[in-house]
């Protein structure tokens, strides 16, 4: 029998804004993994960036140490994140998650609104981003083209379902999802990414996100002032 490590199993069971954020992530970057041999029910989550999985390890009060998996090729180094618990495995189960997720999934039904914007940030965090085209004019200065958010699933489902939450919650225009060489992709033009914006961040004082991924978006309010509106002001100024 294998060594047990201390974990909050209950963890999945109340909702919080840490929590949906989680749940957002391991939808994107995170997997249950049933051993029938071992007598094993696994949480995984994976990472290039250790700050999340650090975040997951600390929210859910777990003793399980992080993995290091080393880049090979063209694969940066990832950070692993594994506990076994069959109540956790179980919880997550009750929130649509499932083992070989990644090409059926479905967005989970049971998200309260008020949390909404917390998982996506936290699917957002896991499997999306964003990008900011910049081009230089004749004289040489620096030119902002556009800037664009991509979510990407292995489900198209998942992310037919995402769109229709977003566009319930912003009331922007529907958006269609392509697909791409080994999975599905939902992207947003410039007015509707800023608009993404101000739903992924939030009421997000003293939450976790990447702080890379913001970055983008503050370095084009910053070479774009007059795309900052009120609401836009008000939150860069909390932050």
């Amino acid at each position: 029998m294998g060594i047990k490590y201390l974990i909050d199993e209950q963890y999945f069971e109340s909702w919080s804004p840490e929590m949906a954020y989680i749940l957002g992530f391991l939808y994107a970057d995170g997997s249950l993994e049933n051993a029938p041999k071992l007598r094993g029910k696994y949480v995984r989550a994976t990472s290039t960036d250790l700050e999340v999985i650090k975040h997951i390890k600390k929210s859910l009060r777990s003793e399980h140490r992080i993995i290091i998996i080393p880049s090979f090729r063209k694969r940066k180094e990832r950070y692993l994140f594994r506990a076994g618990s069959h109540v956790l495995f179980d919880s997550l189960t009750q929130h649509g998650l499932f083992p070989n997720k990644s090409l059926s999934m479905k967005f989970p039904k049971n998200i309260p609104s008020n949390y909404l914007s917390h998982f996506i940030r936290g699917y957002f965090d896991g499997d999306g981003c964003v990008h900011l085209s910049q081009a230089r004019n004749r004289e040489g200065a620096l030119l902002v083209k556009r800037l664009g958010v991509v979510f990407t699933s292995g489900s198209e489902l998942f992310l037919k379902e995402l769109e229709r939450e977003i566009r319930n919650v912003l009331n922007i225009k529907k958006r269609n999802i392509y697909k791409s060489r080994r999975s599905f992709q939902l992207r947003y033009s410039t007015t509707d990414s800023i608009e993404l914006f101000t739903l992924i961040y939030a009421n997000t004082k003293n939450l976790f996100y990447l702080g890379r991924k913001k970055e983008i978006f503050l370095r084009y309010f910053k070479l774009r002032p007059q795309r900052i509106n009120t609401n836009i002001g008000k939150m860069l100024k909390n932050m």
